[in-house]
């Protein structure tokens, strides 16, 4: 072989090598989570409507080849599962139920939101930070975008998490996200301490609170296009509880820095409030009379129990499919979501805000987002409510460009 072939070779060595090198920001690669076996099925699964607290039938990783599910459609419409969910063959499946429809259709992050990206509105070089559980960092959804990994206290042989994966796909996912241009910062932290039993647990925010911390601290050396504008944290907190005083403070810093830290508690750190929307699995995820409130409090809406506080804006959250931890290119359809599933849309609304108005402050962005939102009306069971005001993405995108 001569000199030449010998300096080629070794050129190519030198780039595969760095190519195949994890990135330096990097921490840690939590393994995938292995859900089979934990819902097993013996019989059709029902949803149970009439329970005090109604939660969807969980067929993540199940196989239910053996099962007839020909007469099981509209429980099905209340299910979660997942790519590795194992279903019977067509003649045991309800006619006309499509789950490979559903998991595509869900991906649509929603109210016009594609066309935004088709314009070039992604978030692209904005700065997006989420504080949550342990993440499988190399899934495709958002391992492109991913800057930085980091964790504290999380034990070193802990798997990946389901809120994980969804929080960060919801936020920047490059097919179900928000805002897929986005750079994404990301600190894996628990809420609190695990003592020695499965449900021995003690919230305690300093954990959060350093998180917060330790992202100003990156941001510091960041350049000037490319600074973390936004934390999203999915999650609240109270005064009784371990930390109160230093993750407020910490989000107080936060502000002080121009970062828009998003939480459950957003309503006490920054006087803004919002709520999620429900949806049917099989509406169109962009027709914004397709949306109602939330499975989980549409009931206490509708009787009046719950009403919405003025000034709410309302963000989709049922119906989602997601990134999925239980493998790189999996995904996960969730029938329910939480506010969880708000919290991360909210965030990479802000990086579009953001990328087309880089001044803008989070009261500017949520003033104009209540003011350009839907308003709609919707029907149940014979009667007619006032239900508003419901994030409109493009609306909002036009009117701070023209401010």
């Amino acid at each position: 072989m001569c000199n030449f072939q010998r300096m080629l070779v070794a050129s190519i060595l030198v780039i595969l090598l760095i190519s195949c090198a994890p990135s330096a920001n990097i921490v840690r690669n939590p393994e995938v989570v292995d859900f089979s076996g934990d819902n097993e099925y013996t019989e059709p699964p029902v949803y149970d409507r009439n329970a005090k607290e109604p939660s969807p039938i969980d067929l993540r990783s199940s196989d239910l080849t053996k099962l007839d599910l020909s007469n099981s459609n509209a429980d099905l419409l209340y299910a979660n599962f997942d790519s590795k969910t194992q279903w019977p063959p067509a003649e045991q499946m309800p006619y006309g139920f499509d789950w490979q429809n559903i998991m595509e259709l869900n991906k649509n992050p929603g109210l016009g939101m594609r066309i935004l990206h088709e314009q070039g509105i992604t978030g692209k070089g904005i700065g997006l930070a989420i504080i949550d559980q342990p993440l499988l960092v190399n899934h495709r959804e958002y391992a492109g975008q991913l800057q930085l990994y980091e964790e504290i206290n999380i034990s070193p042989d802990t798997a990946a998490t389901m809120h994980g994966a969804a929080v960060a796909s919801i936020a920047v996912g490059r097919t179900v996200g928000v805002a897929p241009g986005a750079d994404l910062y990301y600190i894996g932290a628990w809420t609190g301490d695990w003592g020695p039993q499965p449900n021995d647990f003690t919230w305690n925010f300093t954990y959060y609170a350093q998180a917060v911390h330790r992202i100003l601290e990156i941001n510091k050396n960041l350049p000037e296009d490319r600074k973390i504008r936004v934390i999203a944290m999915q999650v609240g907190w109270h005064p009784s509880q371990k930390g109160y005083d230093e993750i407020t403070n910490a989000v107080n810093t936060a502000k002080a820095e121009g970062v828009f830290v998003i939480s459950s508690s957003l309503q006490d750190t920054h006087g803004l409030n919002f709520h999620g929307l429900g949806r049917s699995p099989l509406s169109d995820p962009n027709d914004f009379w397709s949306y109602q409130p939330g499975l989980w409090w549409q009931d206490s809406f509708f009787s009046k129990k719950e009403t919405l506080k003025a000034q709410t804006l309302l963000i989709p959250m049922d119906s989602r499919t997601t990134a999925s931890p239980t493998g790189t290119e999996d995904y996960v359809f969730y029938r329910e979501g939480g506010w969880s599933w708000s919290i991360p849309y909210i965030a990479g609304m802000y990086a579009l805000s953001v990328q087309a108005k880089p001044e803008i402050t989070p009261e500017e962005f949520w003033e104009t987002a209540l003011q350009t939102g839907r308003t709609i009306q919707i029907g149940h069971n014979g009667k007619e409510y006032d239900f508003g005001v419901i994030l409109d993405p493009q609306a909002l995108i036009e009117a701070i460009k023209d401010k």
